[in-house]
């Protein structure tokens, strides 16, 4: 029994050796997870694309949940509010009212929502019945967000549009009003 116990121990000490950092040797098997395929550079269709940066001048055509179509091209000489929000986002729904407001009193200001949410059309529309807004929305797939804007790292994110198509100002958070007014100011906007 006694000449067993050394190479129960070597067989321990090889097993363990195995789970080093060393790679397996080029042709040689290294356990269940050899048979895995290789990871991809290609993102899988299941994820989305990622953006780190926002264009200068973004272009954004999308369908609205009006059945419309939204085309921030078409609202050149004019501040628009482009914002990134979602249903179960608590500060989103807080802004909402006050980015309507926003949307409805100042001529020189339009506001479109981004819904940055994966929820069926018909329940986003639902949704709206019950927190209506008087500023189009549009419904961006998750795993094809707009090729002009960054991906959202946080929601609510709120864009500026300059008259001319530039992108002023982004804010990361809940925005009011006041803020987006003021950053119209310093812009060099006509003030409210």
């Amino acid at each position: 029994m006694s000449s067993m116990k050394p190479l129960a121990l070597l067989a321990v000490a090889l097993m363990l050796s195995a789970c080093g950092d060393k790679p397996p040797a080029p042709g040689t098997a290294a356990g269940p997870e050899a048979a895995a395929p290789v990871a991809s550079a290609e993102p899988a269709a299941s994820t989305p694309a990622v953006r780190d940066v926002t264009a200068d001048y973004p272009s954004l055509k999308m369908p609205a949940l009006d059945g419309g179509t939204y085309d921030l091209a078409a609202h050149r000489g004019q501040w628009v509010v482009v914002n990134f929000w979602a249903t179960w986002c608590s500060p989103c729904l807080k802004e909402m009212p006050e980015l309507s407001a926003l949307h409805a009193m100042r001529e020189h200001v339009k506001v479109v929502g981004l819904a940055y949410d994966d929820v069926e059309p018909a329940e986003l529309k639902a949704f709206m019945k019950q927190h209506p807004v008087a500023y189009p929305i549009v419904q961006v797939d998750t795993f094809a967000p707009p090729a002009d804007f960054a991906t959202p790292r946080g929601l609510p994110t709120t864009y500026l549009i300059a008259p001319d198509g530039k992108v002023a100002k982004q804010f990361l958070g809940p925005v009011t009003a006041r803020e987006i007014e003021a950053a119209i100011a310093a812009a060099g906007g006509k003030p409210a």
